[in-house]
């Protein structure tokens, strides 16, 4: 089995980052970067740490967007 993680684990991860903590949701973000970084997908990546940037900064909205690109990026991968 490999560790690259599956499109639907990368999804799942996004849709979980609606709630939590700060930190968790960072967390999950920082997750779906190293997940996308392994597929090789090196501007979705650097899509989901501009988005825990903006989640840093208190910018919710950038942030918001910043999911909902990836979350169709990555949906259009399969």
């Amino acid at each position: 089995m490999s560790d690259t993680p599956s499109i639907d684990v990368l999804l799942a991860t996004l849709n979980a980052s609606e709630v939590g903590s700060l930190e968790a949701i960072a967390e999950k973000m920082r997750q779906v970067q190293v997940g996308l970084e392994a597929l090789g997908q090196a501007e979705l990546a650097g899509a989901a740490a501009a988005a825990v940037q903006a989640l840093r900064r208190g910018d919710v909205p950038e942030f918001k967007r910043g999911r909902a690109f990836l979350q169709s990026k990555i949906g259009h991968l399969r």
